[in-house]
């Protein structure tokens, strides 16, 4: 195997490092404070055609593939946590999905705006009572005839309050159990009997936006459904193993920029009269943080490979992000320590790595159903796909 970054890949990989740092950092303290969302910053990732990877050049793909989405978007999470989720929210989620289960119609409707970020997309799975049990959301959909009646209720929804289209999930008929769900593609802001409202008290990913979604007889058109009906189980199992790689990406982003400033401290903070980082407790800790964070980078980087060659990659997928998401925490944990009183102090990155750092353990699919799956594949139980 070939661990070294092509040329393409390492010019991405600037791009994206140096549109982190001019248009994100610059006012990053003041959005996390105010918990602003800037849609111009999706276009313009999307102009990058930071969204394009693993999609087909006709709906605006870029020729790349899932481990170009890993660097662009592993670059974005060393400087926020929160502008790495629209690469699942445009990309990895509703785009790569509807890619592979849509019809030709929707394919051409709707892709190349999430590309663009002309669009901004959602997916809405979790409910107030439904998080890694996905078949037991309450949310139905009912079949009228000429529409579909929508109701139910989701939680904590990415773009929620602020998405234009993207994939609902709800069951068609609950008597079939998971195979009586269905994928929706929904607009948002367009549907009569659809509210939204945002979730605004969140430890972290404060420029990312979460909600809740209303769905009190809402009529949508029976076109709507992406794939068949009761194939959406399916679907969003198929979905989960891609949005997990994004997930990976920034948890291995996170954790990049967390050890950076920890090694940036070290050198600089002096104790007792010489460098912090000269005291063998830090360079410990230091050792640590980063053996962890090459780690994870490896593993992440050999799933979203075996993604793009068409491999079963289930089972690396759940280790990447099992791996990535902890190492991500254990990180920003021990960078906090470094940074002392410092790291508790809202003017530095120390506790915002920190607090983006523990959505991962949760967000699609927690830790410890990537230890389920894991486990399951291991074991022999389930099969790798």
């Amino acid at each position: 195997m070939h661990f070294g970054l092509t040329e393409e890949q390492q010019m991405m990989q600037d791009v994206a490092k140096n549109f982190a740092e001019k248009e994100i950092l610059p006012g990053l303290e003041e959005d996390e404070a105010n918990h602003r969302f800037r849609p111009e910053l999706v276009r313009k990732m999307g102009e990058l055609s930071f969204f394009g990877c693993a999609l087909p050049e006709e709906y605006g793909g870029n020729g790349f593939g899932y481990l170009e989405s890993v660097i662009l978007a592993e670059q974005i999470a060393k400087v926020s946590g929160s502008w790495r989720v629209p690469f699942n929210m445009q990309n990895l989620g509703p785009a790569i999905t509807t890619a592979k289960f849509g019809d030709a119609e929707q394919k051409q409707r709707f892709i190349p705006g999430w590309v663009s970020g002309e669009t901004i997309g959602f997916f809405a799975m979790t409910e107030p009572n439904t998080g890694s049990d996905v078949a037991s959301m309450g949310t139905t959909a009912k079949d009228r005839g000429d529409h579909w009646e929508l109701n139910g209720q989701k939680m904590w929804i990415s773009n929620a309050h602020v998405g234009d289209w993207g994939l609902l999930y709800a069951f068609t008929d609950k008597t079939q159990k998971h195979k009586g769900m269905t994928c929706f593609i929904i607009n948002l802001k367009e549907t009569e009997g659809i509210t939204t409202a945002a979730i605004e008290n969140k430890l972290g990913l404060h420029c990312a936006p979460t909600g809740e979604i209303a769905f009190d007889g809402a009529k949508i058109p029976k076109d709507a459904v992406l794939g068949e009906v009761g194939q959406g189980f399916q679907i969003c199992m198929w979905q989960l193993n891609n949005t997990r790689i994004g997930c990976a990406a920034g948890a291995i982003g996170i954790a990049g920029g967390a050890v950076a400033a920890a090694i940036d401290y070290a050198n600089t903070r002096t104790q007792f009269g010489q460098k912090i980082g000269a005291y063998q407790m830090v360079q410990a800790q230091i050792a640590d943080m980063v053996a962890e964070h090459e780690a994870a980078r490896l593993l992440v980087y050999r799933a979203a490979w075996l993604k793009d060659q068409g491999l079963p990659n289930q089972h690396e997928t759940s280790i990447a992000k099992l791996f990535a998401s902890e190492a991500a925490v254990h990180a920003a944990n021990d960078t906090m320590k470094i940074f002392g009183s410092y790291g508790f102090s809202t003017e530095y990155p120390a506790q915002r790595f920190l607090r983006d750092a523990h959505s991962l353990r949760v967000v699609e699919g927690t830790s410890n159903i990537q230890k389920l799956i894991i486990s399951g594949i291991s074991l022999g139980d389930k099969e790798n796909r």
